[in-house]
């Protein structure tokens, strides 16, 4: 019989299943309090369960983490873990320390299938979707090593804030995800807020409506462009679900969110789509006159991180302090992302794992710089895609 790893159930998942053991449902939270709010992995350690439970739990169960294969520490504080997921694959997850939180940026892929133009992990090209055991994993070694490295106090946390932000498109993982986010949100396991859990997608526009209906956290879109064409360029997924589209999901999301507004993140490209135009075209699309009207939002621009064979460069810091001031001066909210961890590739957009990519994306994106030029028919930039010709 296949041991059933415990990380992979929420709690009702542990509940049902406990009850197949012929336990009832206090015990079901006694065991999920041991697991993720103590960190134990061996059954016998726990003491207030039945010396019954614990020999059935030893038959056919395991809290099964991940192997770590490296660990990488930043001069500020930030640190890279590389865990091993099997069959080549290896994903990466980075704890960010700061005065006010401890941030913990999760993988929810072994590679990612969307392509975005700017990010390292889509160029590796996608191998497969992470269970909920394994999103969690990262979580659950993450917290109890840091816990016991700083010797923190029972009942307190490391990690306050976690962001699907690594590795992979959460949304396109979604059956996955979801019971995930029910452990890190669960009282009984990591007891973080919804304003606390940030998931950012690309813009899979039906899981942004089906994540409002069935667990509204917080969520951050990742945006970079304020129109169509450039943004069918740096995000593909555009093609699929273009920018009303998106707007109109983003929309819908706030009638539920736990937060006022949505985050677009805006990873700022030299000579790509740092224009003052453009600018002034995110003010457009997301003002009274946009295509869905105003939708409340924030705005995080993003220094592009380089990386091996990108073709892209990051916009000087002058450009990007008179792109927020355009911004601002429009009345949106508008930070500069504080670059955390780049001397260990760790910083966002950077991280790359090791991915046994099944879908070739190395032969399908190009290396050449992306760039933008005036077409003759046209009263606007038109962004030229080296991979359309190549």
């Amino acid at each position: 019989m296949t041991a059933v790893n415990l990380l992979d159930f929420d709690l009702d998942a542990l509940t049902a299943w406990c009850e197949q053991l012929g336990e009832k449902r206090f015990r079901a939270v006694q065991l999920f309090r041991w697991i993720h709010q103590r960190g134990a992995s061996d059954f016998e350690q726990m003491s207030d369960l039945a010396k019954s439970l614990r020999s059935k739990l030893a038959d056919q169960a395991v809290v099964q983490p991940l192997p770590v294969v490296s660990e990488h520490r930043s001069a500020d504080g930030t640190i890279k873990w590389l865990f091993d997921v099997g069959d080549g694959n290896a994903v990466e997850s980075v704890y960010i320390p700061e005065d006010d939180r401890g941030t913990l940026c999760v993988s929810s892929q072994a590679g990612c299938a969307v392509g975005c133009r700017f990010c390292s992990t889509g160029h590796q090209g996608f191998s497969r979707n992470l269970s909920t055991g394994e999103i969690l994993a990262q979580l659950w070694y993450a917290e109890h090593t840091l816990r016991r490295e700083q010797g923190t106090a029972a009942g307190d946390r490391v990690i306050t804030n976690v962001v699907m932000m690594g590795m992979g498109e959460p949304l396109q993982n979604y059956g996955a995800l979801v019971p995930a986010l029910r452990v890190m949100l669960d009282d009984h396991g990591y007891g973080l807020s919804r304003r606390r859990v940030t998931v950012s997608s690309s813009g899979v526009v039906p899981m942004m409506d089906r994540l409002r209906d069935d667990l509204p956290v917080a969520l951050a879109v990742s945006l970079h462009a304020g129109d169509d064409a450039l943004r069918d360029v740096l995000v593909p997924l555009n093609r699929k679900y273009p920018l009303a589209e998106l707007l109109g999901a983003c929309q819908r999301y706030l009638t539920r969110a736990p937060r006022d507004f949505i985050t677009f993140e805006y990873c700022m490209l030299d000579g790509v789509n740092d224009s003052d135009t453009q600018a002034r075209a995110l003010l457009d699309l997301v003002g009274p006159r946009g295509p869905v009207g105003r939708v409340p939002c924030k705005f995080n621009l993003i220094p592009f991180n380089p990386f091996p064979a990108s073709g892209l460069k990051r916009s000087p810091q002058a450009r990007v302090q008179a792109f927020a001031q355009i911004l601002i001066d429009g009345g949106l909210v508008t930070t500069v992302r504080k670059t955390r961890g780049d001397d260990i590739d760790a910083a966002c957009g950077q991280l790359a794992g090791e991915v046994q990519d099944r879908t070739r994306a190395h032969e399908r994106m190009t290396r050449a710089p992306v760039r933008v030029v005036r077409g003759a028919a046209s009263a606007g930039p038109v962004p030229v895609d080296p991979a359309a010709s190549a």
